[in-house]
Protein backbone atom coordinates (compact mmCIF):
# COMPACT_ATOMS: atom_id res chain seq x y z
CA UNK A 1 0.00 0.00 0.00
CA UNK A 2 2.87 2.58 -0.77
CA UNK A 3 4.39 2.37 2.51
CA UNK A 4 0.75 4.23 3.95
CA UNK A 5 -0.75 3.60 6.87
CA UNK A 6 -4.56 2.45 7.23
CA UNK A 7 -6.38 2.78 10.89
CA UNK A 8 -10.20 2.20 11.36
CA UNK A 9 -12.28 -0.34 8.42
CA UNK A 10 -10.86 -0.39 5.43
CA UNK A 11 -12.98 0.73 2.40
CA UNK A 12 -14.21 -2.49 0.16
CA UNK A 13 -12.98 -3.65 -2.85
CA UNK A 14 -15.44 -4.66 -5.53
CA UNK A 15 -15.05 -5.48 -9.57
CA UNK A 16 -16.56 -3.30 -11.40
CA UNK A 17 -18.35 -4.97 -14.79
CA UNK A 18 -14.76 -4.03 -16.41
CA UNK A 19 -12.93 -6.19 -14.81
CA UNK A 20 -11.48 -3.25 -12.94
CA UNK A 21 -11.65 -2.52 -8.81
CA UNK A 22 -13.52 -0.03 -7.17
CA UNK A 23 -13.71 1.37 -3.96
CA UNK A 24 -17.21 0.60 -2.03
CA UNK A 25 -18.41 2.28 1.60
CA UNK A 26 -18.67 -0.11 4.27
CA UNK A 27 -22.34 -1.17 5.21
CA UNK A 28 -23.73 1.47 7.62
CA UNK A 29 -24.06 0.14 11.65
CA UNK A 30 -26.49 0.96 13.91
CA UNK A 31 -23.35 1.46 16.41
CA UNK A 32 -21.35 3.67 14.09
CA UNK A 33 -24.78 6.20 13.29
CA UNK A 34 -25.81 6.34 16.41
CA UNK A 35 -22.32 7.42 17.52
CA UNK A 36 -21.86 10.21 15.06
CA UNK A 37 -25.89 11.51 15.58
CA UNK A 38 -24.65 11.51 19.65
CA UNK A 39 -21.23 13.20 18.53
CA UNK A 40 -23.64 15.90 16.59
CA UNK A 41 -25.75 16.39 18.84
CA UNK A 42 -23.15 17.67 21.57
CA UNK A 43 -24.19 14.30 23.95
CA UNK A 44 -21.30 12.58 25.61
CA UNK A 45 -22.31 8.86 26.42
CA UNK A 46 -22.69 9.32 29.95
CA UNK A 47 -25.87 12.32 28.60
CA UNK A 48 -27.77 9.51 26.43
CA UNK A 49 -27.27 6.82 28.99
CA UNK A 50 -29.24 9.53 31.44
CA UNK A 51 -31.27 9.99 28.72
CA UNK A 52 -32.79 7.00 27.54
CA UNK A 53 -31.72 5.22 30.93
CA UNK A 54 -29.61 2.39 29.22
CA UNK A 55 -26.15 2.20 30.98
CA UNK A 56 -23.12 4.07 29.95
CA UNK A 57 -21.34 0.64 29.26
CA UNK A 58 -23.50 -1.44 27.54
CA UNK A 59 -23.84 1.83 24.81
CA UNK A 60 -20.21 2.11 24.52
CA UNK A 61 -20.25 -1.42 23.59
CA UNK A 62 -23.20 -1.02 21.08
CA UNK A 63 -21.35 2.36 19.81
CA UNK A 64 -18.41 -0.21 19.25
CA UNK A 65 -20.43 -3.05 17.87
CA UNK A 66 -19.42 -5.50 20.66
CA UNK A 67 -23.34 -5.84 21.00
CA UNK A 68 -26.72 -5.86 18.95
CA UNK A 69 -28.88 -3.21 20.20
CA UNK A 70 -32.67 -4.56 20.74
CA UNK A 71 -35.51 -2.86 18.90
CA UNK A 72 -36.55 -1.21 22.08
CA UNK A 73 -32.97 0.04 22.56
CA UNK A 74 -33.13 1.33 18.96
CA UNK A 75 -36.79 2.68 18.88
CA UNK A 76 -35.95 5.08 22.20
CA UNK A 77 -32.71 6.35 20.66
CA UNK A 78 -34.08 7.09 16.69
CA UNK A 79 -36.30 8.88 19.36
CA UNK A 80 -34.43 11.12 21.33
CA UNK A 81 -32.12 11.73 18.10
CA UNK A 82 -34.81 12.96 15.83
CA UNK A 83 -33.53 10.21 13.42
CA UNK A 84 -36.89 10.04 11.71
CA UNK A 85 -36.58 5.97 11.47
CA UNK A 86 -33.35 5.99 10.11
CA UNK A 87 -31.88 4.66 13.03
CA UNK A 88 -34.75 2.07 14.17
CA UNK A 89 -34.37 0.81 10.40
CA UNK A 90 -30.55 -0.10 11.32
CA UNK A 91 -31.47 -2.96 13.43
CA UNK A 92 -32.40 -6.09 10.71
CA UNK A 93 -35.41 -7.77 12.08
CA UNK A 94 -34.90 -12.48 11.82
CA UNK A 95 -36.00 -12.55 8.66
CA UNK A 96 -38.56 -15.53 10.04
CA UNK A 97 -40.50 -13.03 11.97
CA UNK A 98 -41.86 -11.97 8.85
CA UNK A 99 -45.79 -12.27 8.20
CA UNK A 100 -45.41 -12.28 4.59
CA UNK A 101 -43.70 -15.51 4.45
CA UNK A 102 -45.59 -17.63 1.65
CA UNK A 103 -46.41 -21.33 2.59
CA UNK A 104 -44.77 -23.96 -0.07
CA UNK A 105 -45.56 -27.33 -0.71
CA UNK A 106 -42.43 -28.81 0.72
CA UNK A 107 -43.87 -27.33 4.22
CA UNK A 108 -46.66 -29.09 3.79
CA UNK A 109 -44.97 -31.97 3.73
CA UNK A 110 -42.76 -31.67 6.93
CA UNK A 111 -43.21 -34.58 8.83
CA UNK A 112 -44.11 -34.00 12.84
CA UNK A 113 -43.16 -35.94 16.08
CA UNK A 114 -44.68 -35.26 19.33
CA UNK A 115 -43.49 -37.53 21.78
CA UNK A 116 -45.78 -37.88 25.14
CA UNK A 117 -43.95 -38.24 28.43
CA UNK A 118 -45.55 -39.56 31.30
CA UNK A 119 -45.53 -36.42 33.46
CA UNK A 120 -47.40 -34.48 30.79
CA UNK A 121 -44.11 -32.96 29.16
CA UNK A 122 -44.08 -32.80 25.34
CA UNK A 123 -41.49 -33.15 22.72
CA UNK A 124 -42.29 -31.74 19.59
CA UNK A 125 -40.01 -31.96 16.30
CA UNK A 126 -40.11 -30.67 12.74
CA UNK A 127 -38.05 -33.00 10.70
CA UNK A 128 -36.34 -31.48 7.28
CA UNK A 129 -37.67 -33.96 4.81
CA UNK A 130 -34.88 -33.75 2.32
CA UNK A 131 -32.79 -35.72 5.08
CA UNK A 132 -35.59 -38.54 5.29
CA UNK A 133 -35.10 -38.91 1.52
CA UNK A 134 -31.51 -39.22 0.67
CA UNK A 135 -30.80 -41.25 3.81
CA UNK A 136 -28.55 -39.34 6.32
CA UNK A 137 -29.81 -38.59 9.66
CA UNK A 138 -32.66 -36.66 9.93
CA UNK A 139 -32.36 -32.70 10.74
CA UNK A 140 -34.80 -30.90 13.13
CA UNK A 141 -35.94 -28.12 11.64
CA UNK A 142 -37.64 -27.26 14.60
CA UNK A 143 -37.81 -28.52 18.23
CA UNK A 144 -39.81 -27.84 21.06
CA UNK A 145 -39.85 -28.89 24.30
CA UNK A 146 -43.31 -28.59 26.37
CA UNK A 147 -43.40 -28.51 29.77
CA UNK A 148 -46.11 -28.26 31.81
CA UNK A 149 -46.62 -25.88 34.84
CA UNK A 150 -48.80 -27.84 37.00
CA UNK A 151 -49.49 -25.54 40.04
CA UNK A 152 -53.30 -26.35 40.52
CA UNK A 153 -55.21 -24.01 41.92
CA UNK A 154 -58.83 -24.92 43.55
CA UNK A 155 -60.26 -22.81 39.82
CA UNK A 156 -58.83 -26.24 38.16
CA UNK A 157 -61.08 -28.05 38.09
CA UNK A 158 -63.15 -25.67 35.86
CA UNK A 159 -61.02 -27.52 32.66
CA UNK A 160 -62.85 -31.12 33.17
CA UNK A 161 -65.78 -29.95 31.57
CA UNK A 162 -64.44 -29.19 28.76
CA UNK A 163 -62.61 -32.18 28.40
CA UNK A 164 -65.73 -33.84 29.22
CA UNK A 165 -67.43 -32.09 25.95
CA UNK A 166 -64.33 -32.75 24.23
CA UNK A 167 -64.92 -36.49 24.69
CA UNK A 168 -68.37 -36.31 23.27
CA UNK A 169 -67.04 -34.26 20.39
CA UNK A 170 -64.60 -36.50 19.52
CA UNK A 171 -66.66 -39.60 19.55
CA UNK A 172 -69.27 -37.47 17.52
CA UNK A 173 -66.13 -37.41 14.88
CA UNK A 174 -65.62 -41.10 14.89
CA UNK A 175 -68.90 -41.08 13.49
CA UNK A 176 -68.24 -38.66 10.57
CA UNK A 177 -64.10 -39.78 10.00
CA UNK A 178 -62.00 -42.41 10.07
CA UNK A 179 -59.13 -43.17 12.73
CA UNK A 180 -56.31 -41.53 10.96
CA UNK A 181 -58.21 -38.09 12.18
CA UNK A 182 -59.48 -39.05 15.46
CA UNK A 183 -56.61 -41.34 16.82
CA UNK A 184 -54.41 -38.87 16.76
CA UNK A 185 -56.80 -36.39 18.59
CA UNK A 186 -57.83 -38.77 21.32
CA UNK A 187 -54.18 -40.07 21.91
CA UNK A 188 -53.30 -36.27 22.51
CA UNK A 189 -55.85 -35.63 25.20
CA UNK A 190 -55.11 -39.01 26.99
CA UNK A 191 -51.27 -37.81 26.85
CA UNK A 192 -52.52 -34.35 28.52
CA UNK A 193 -55.36 -35.99 31.18
CA UNK A 194 -52.29 -38.33 32.18
CA UNK A 195 -50.28 -35.48 32.54
CA UNK A 196 -52.37 -33.35 34.34
CA UNK A 197 -52.70 -35.89 37.67
CA UNK A 198 -49.40 -35.49 38.61
CA UNK A 199 -50.29 -32.60 40.62
CA UNK A 200 -53.77 -32.68 40.72
CA UNK A 201 -56.07 -32.15 44.18
CA UNK A 202 -57.21 -35.24 45.35
CA UNK A 203 -60.59 -34.67 44.40
CA UNK A 204 -59.67 -33.37 40.69
CA UNK A 205 -57.14 -36.53 40.15
CA UNK A 206 -59.62 -39.73 39.78
CA UNK A 207 -62.17 -37.61 37.77
CA UNK A 208 -59.34 -37.01 35.38
CA UNK A 209 -58.08 -40.30 35.38
CA UNK A 210 -61.25 -41.81 34.56
CA UNK A 211 -61.67 -39.24 31.88
CA UNK A 212 -58.48 -40.39 30.76
CA UNK A 213 -59.52 -43.74 30.65
CA UNK A 214 -62.55 -42.64 28.37
CA UNK A 215 -60.36 -41.18 25.76
CA UNK A 216 -57.89 -44.19 25.83
CA UNK A 217 -60.68 -46.64 25.48
CA UNK A 218 -61.88 -45.08 22.73
CA UNK A 219 -58.40 -44.99 20.88
CA UNK A 220 -58.30 -48.63 21.52
CA UNK A 221 -61.74 -49.10 19.24
CA UNK A 222 -60.03 -46.73 17.00
CA UNK A 223 -57.16 -48.98 16.51
CA UNK A 224 -59.69 -52.08 16.11
CA UNK A 225 -61.64 -49.83 13.14
CA UNK A 226 -57.94 -48.85 11.04
CA UNK A 227 -57.34 -53.08 11.54
CA UNK A 228 -54.80 -52.81 14.14
CA UNK A 229 -55.56 -55.82 16.38
CA UNK A 230 -52.11 -55.05 18.60
CA UNK A 231 -52.78 -51.75 19.14
CA UNK A 232 -56.40 -52.38 19.70
CA UNK A 233 -55.68 -54.81 23.08
CA UNK A 234 -52.63 -52.47 24.09
CA UNK A 235 -54.61 -49.36 24.43
CA UNK A 236 -57.64 -51.28 25.90
CA UNK A 237 -55.29 -51.81 28.59
CA UNK A 238 -53.96 -48.81 29.13
CA UNK A 239 -57.91 -47.05 29.74
CA UNK A 240 -58.57 -50.66 32.49
CA UNK A 241 -55.33 -48.93 34.02
CA UNK A 242 -55.93 -45.54 34.34
CA UNK A 243 -59.96 -46.14 35.68
CA UNK A 244 -58.43 -48.42 38.32
CA UNK A 245 -56.33 -45.81 39.42
CA UNK A 246 -59.43 -43.65 39.33
CA UNK A 247 -61.27 -46.15 41.01
CA UNK A 248 -63.48 -47.59 38.35
CA UNK A 249 -62.86 -51.24 38.17
CA UNK A 250 -66.21 -51.55 35.92
CA UNK A 251 -64.31 -50.91 32.70
CA UNK A 252 -61.80 -54.05 33.17
CA UNK A 253 -64.88 -55.93 32.80
CA UNK A 254 -66.18 -53.82 29.64
CA UNK A 255 -62.20 -54.44 28.45
CA UNK A 256 -62.70 -58.01 28.38
CA UNK A 257 -66.30 -57.42 26.39
CA UNK A 258 -64.17 -55.28 23.79
CA UNK A 259 -61.62 -58.27 23.22
CA UNK A 260 -64.10 -60.76 22.58
CA UNK A 261 -65.16 -58.35 19.92
CA UNK A 262 -61.42 -58.87 18.42
CA UNK A 263 -61.61 -62.79 18.82
CA UNK A 264 -65.10 -62.64 16.93
CA UNK A 265 -63.82 -60.54 13.92
CA UNK A 266 -60.85 -62.79 14.16
CA UNK A 267 -63.45 -66.11 13.79
CA UNK A 268 -62.23 -67.24 16.98
CA UNK A 269 -65.74 -68.37 18.43
CA UNK A 270 -64.37 -69.84 21.76
CA UNK A 271 -62.39 -67.42 23.01
CA UNK A 272 -65.19 -64.71 21.99
CA UNK A 273 -67.46 -66.76 24.41
CA UNK A 274 -64.93 -67.56 27.12
CA UNK A 275 -63.88 -63.28 27.31
CA UNK A 276 -67.72 -62.65 27.20
CA UNK A 277 -68.04 -65.04 29.99
CA UNK A 278 -65.73 -63.79 32.02
CA UNK A 279 -67.05 -60.09 31.43
CA UNK A 280 -70.66 -61.04 32.42
CA UNK A 281 -69.18 -62.54 35.66
CA UNK A 282 -67.08 -59.34 36.78
CA UNK A 283 -69.46 -56.33 35.71
CA UNK A 284 -71.27 -55.19 38.40
CA UNK A 285 -73.85 -52.69 35.85
CA UNK A 286 -76.77 -54.01 34.22
CA UNK A 287 -75.12 -52.73 31.19
CA UNK A 288 -71.81 -54.22 30.96
CA UNK A 289 -73.52 -57.62 31.87
CA UNK A 290 -76.06 -56.81 28.82
CA UNK A 291 -73.69 -56.04 26.19
CA UNK A 292 -71.22 -59.36 27.25
CA UNK A 293 -74.42 -61.35 26.74
CA UNK A 294 -74.74 -59.76 23.53
CA UNK A 295 -71.21 -60.71 22.50
CA UNK A 296 -71.70 -64.25 24.18
CA UNK A 297 -74.64 -64.73 21.28
CA UNK A 298 -72.20 -63.36 18.54
CA UNK A 299 -69.52 -65.93 19.02
CA UNK A 300 -72.34 -68.96 19.55
CA UNK A 301 -73.78 -67.83 16.08
CA UNK A 302 -70.48 -67.95 14.39
CA UNK A 303 -70.43 -71.74 15.02
CA UNK A 304 -74.21 -72.20 14.59
CA UNK A 305 -75.02 -72.39 17.96
CA UNK A 306 -78.31 -71.58 17.25
CA UNK A 307 -79.89 -72.07 21.03
CA UNK A 308 -76.94 -70.86 23.05
CA UNK A 309 -77.35 -67.85 20.96
CA UNK A 310 -81.13 -67.34 21.03
CA UNK A 311 -80.50 -68.19 25.65
CA UNK A 312 -77.61 -65.04 25.65
CA UNK A 313 -79.69 -62.75 23.20
CA UNK A 314 -82.73 -63.21 25.49
CA UNK A 315 -80.50 -62.36 28.45
CA UNK A 316 -79.30 -59.49 27.05
CA UNK A 317 -81.76 -58.15 26.12
CA UNK A 318 -83.59 -58.64 29.26
CA UNK A 319 -80.62 -57.10 30.76
CA UNK A 320 -80.27 -53.87 28.86
CA UNK A 321 -83.87 -53.16 29.04
CA UNK A 322 -84.05 -52.99 32.65
CA UNK A 323 -80.59 -50.91 33.07
CA UNK A 324 -80.95 -47.36 34.92
CA UNK A 325 -79.13 -44.62 34.51
CA UNK A 326 -75.76 -44.50 36.17
CA UNK A 327 -75.29 -42.22 38.97
CA UNK A 328 -72.32 -40.83 37.27
CA UNK A 329 -70.96 -37.73 35.11
CA UNK A 330 -68.17 -40.59 33.32
CA UNK A 331 -69.07 -41.26 29.28
CA UNK A 332 -71.39 -44.22 28.47
CA UNK A 333 -69.31 -47.49 27.65
CA UNK A 334 -69.95 -48.85 24.53
CA UNK A 335 -72.17 -47.99 21.74
CA UNK A 336 -74.06 -44.91 22.06
CA UNK A 337 -75.29 -44.55 18.63
CA UNK A 338 -77.69 -47.12 17.58
CA UNK A 339 -81.28 -46.82 18.94
CA UNK A 340 -81.67 -50.20 19.18
CA UNK A 341 -78.32 -52.27 19.67
CA UNK A 342 -80.49 -55.55 20.70
CA UNK A 343 -82.32 -56.01 17.65
CA UNK A 344 -79.27 -55.05 15.27
CA UNK A 345 -77.03 -57.06 17.31
CA UNK A 346 -79.64 -60.14 17.09
CA UNK A 347 -80.01 -59.50 13.67
CA UNK A 348 -76.32 -59.78 12.82
CA UNK A 349 -76.64 -63.03 14.69
CA UNK A 350 -79.82 -64.71 12.47
CA UNK A 351 -77.36 -63.71 9.76
CA UNK A 352 -74.42 -65.93 10.55
CA UNK A 353 -77.15 -68.50 11.75
CA UNK A 354 -78.41 -68.97 8.10
CA UNK A 355 -81.39 -67.39 9.01
CA UNK A 356 -81.37 -63.89 6.50
CA UNK A 357 -85.42 -63.47 6.78
CA UNK A 358 -85.29 -63.32 10.35
CA UNK A 359 -82.19 -60.95 10.14
CA UNK A 360 -84.17 -58.56 7.65
CA UNK A 361 -87.30 -58.93 9.94
CA UNK A 362 -84.81 -57.73 12.98
CA UNK A 363 -83.15 -55.07 11.21
CA UNK A 364 -86.50 -53.56 8.97
CA UNK A 365 -86.36 -49.55 8.76
CA UNK A 366 -83.94 -49.57 11.62
CA UNK A 367 -81.57 -47.49 9.74
CA UNK A 368 -83.80 -44.68 9.18
CA UNK A 369 -83.89 -44.22 13.02
CA UNK A 370 -80.21 -43.38 13.02
CA UNK A 371 -78.79 -40.31 13.26
CA UNK A 372 -78.13 -38.76 9.56
CA UNK A 373 -75.04 -37.56 11.39
CA UNK A 374 -73.64 -40.91 12.27
CA UNK A 375 -72.18 -41.74 9.18
CA UNK A 376 -70.31 -44.73 10.91
CA UNK A 377 -73.28 -46.74 12.42
CA UNK A 378 -75.27 -45.78 9.61
CA UNK A 379 -72.27 -47.42 7.50
CA UNK A 380 -72.10 -50.33 9.81
CA UNK A 381 -75.98 -51.36 10.10
CA UNK A 382 -76.83 -50.65 6.56
CA UNK A 383 -74.11 -53.18 5.24
CA UNK A 384 -75.54 -55.51 7.67
CA UNK A 385 -79.04 -55.07 6.43
CA UNK A 386 -78.20 -55.33 2.73
CA UNK A 387 -76.33 -58.60 3.38
CA UNK A 388 -79.61 -59.90 4.48
CA UNK A 389 -81.35 -58.60 1.63
CA UNK A 390 -79.25 -60.05 -0.43
CA UNK A 391 -79.36 -63.58 0.81
CA UNK A 392 -83.63 -63.47 1.07
CA UNK A 393 -82.84 -62.38 -2.94
CA UNK A 394 -84.27 -58.88 -2.57
CA UNK A 395 -81.34 -57.56 -4.80
CA UNK A 396 -83.09 -54.07 -5.62
CA UNK A 397 -83.42 -53.71 -2.16
CA UNK A 398 -80.31 -54.26 -1.02
CA UNK A 399 -79.02 -52.35 -3.74
CA UNK A 400 -80.70 -49.33 -3.01
CA UNK A 401 -79.72 -50.02 1.35
CA UNK A 402 -75.80 -50.60 0.31
CA UNK A 403 -75.72 -47.07 -2.09
CA UNK A 404 -77.67 -45.19 0.24
CA UNK A 405 -73.70 -45.77 3.26
CA UNK A 406 -71.58 -46.71 0.40
CA UNK A 407 -70.01 -43.08 0.45
CA UNK A 408 -69.94 -43.63 4.10
CA UNK A 409 -67.93 -46.62 4.27
CA UNK A 410 -65.12 -45.04 2.82
CA UNK A 411 -65.34 -42.19 4.52
CA UNK A 412 -65.04 -43.79 8.19
CA UNK A 413 -62.31 -46.27 6.93
CA UNK A 414 -63.47 -49.06 9.11
CA UNK A 415 -61.58 -52.29 9.02
CA UNK A 416 -64.70 -54.33 11.05
CA UNK A 417 -67.52 -52.50 7.88
CA UNK A 418 -65.30 -53.79 5.35
CA UNK A 419 -65.38 -57.38 6.48
CA UNK A 420 -68.94 -57.26 6.15
CA UNK A 421 -68.90 -55.35 3.05
CA UNK A 422 -66.44 -57.55 1.05
CA UNK A 423 -69.03 -60.45 1.66
CA UNK A 424 -71.72 -58.01 0.94
CA UNK A 425 -69.93 -57.09 -2.52
CA UNK A 426 -69.97 -61.53 -3.13
CA UNK A 427 -73.15 -61.74 -2.94
CA UNK A 428 -74.25 -59.57 -5.12
CA UNK A 429 -72.15 -60.83 -7.60
CA UNK A 430 -74.26 -63.42 -7.71
CA UNK A 431 -76.70 -61.59 -10.12
CA UNK A 432 -73.87 -60.47 -12.86
CA UNK A 433 -76.36 -59.46 -15.41
CA UNK A 434 -78.55 -57.03 -13.14
CA UNK A 435 -78.16 -53.45 -14.55
CA UNK A 436 -78.86 -52.05 -10.26
CA UNK A 437 -75.57 -54.72 -9.32
CA UNK A 438 -73.42 -53.55 -12.10
CA UNK A 439 -73.92 -50.00 -11.05
CA UNK A 440 -74.04 -50.89 -7.51
CA UNK A 441 -70.45 -53.00 -7.18
CA UNK A 442 -68.03 -49.82 -8.28
CA UNK A 443 -69.67 -47.77 -5.35
CA UNK A 444 -68.97 -50.80 -2.71
CA UNK A 445 -65.71 -50.76 -4.35
CA UNK A 446 -64.67 -47.85 -3.47
CA UNK A 447 -65.43 -48.70 0.19
CA UNK A 448 -63.05 -51.66 -0.03
CA UNK A 449 -60.75 -50.12 -1.57
CA UNK A 450 -60.15 -47.47 1.27
CA UNK A 451 -57.29 -50.29 2.45
CA UNK A 452 -55.98 -50.96 5.56
CA UNK A 453 -55.45 -54.03 7.37
CA UNK A 454 -58.25 -56.21 7.57
CA UNK A 455 -59.71 -57.74 10.65
CA UNK A 456 -60.85 -61.71 9.96
CA UNK A 457 -63.79 -62.30 8.40
CA UNK A 458 -66.65 -63.57 11.18
CA UNK A 459 -68.25 -66.49 8.67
Amino acid sequence: MNGQMFHGRLPLLVASDRGQMSMQPPALTFGAELRRRRIEAGLSLGDLAGLIHFSKGHLSKVERCEKQPSSDLAQICDTVMKADGQLGRLVSQPERNSTNRQVSNQDLQIPWSLRMHAGGESDFVAFDPAALTDGTVPFDMVSWSITPAWHETPEAGLALPYFRTMFDEFRQLGQMFGPAVVAQLTIAATSALRGMTRNAQPEHRSIILRLASRFAEYTGWMAQEAGNDDATLWWTDQAVHLAAAGGDDELAAYALVRKAEVALYNGDSLTTVELARRAGRQARSGRIRGLAAQREAQGHALVGGREECRRALDIGAELTSATTPLDTDDPVLGSVHLPDLTAFISGWCMQELGSPAEAVTLLGDGLEAIDPTARRARARYGVRLALALAHVGEVEHACAVAESVASSVALVDSATIRADLLRLSRALKRWPKNATVRHTIPLLTLGLQANRRKPGNPV
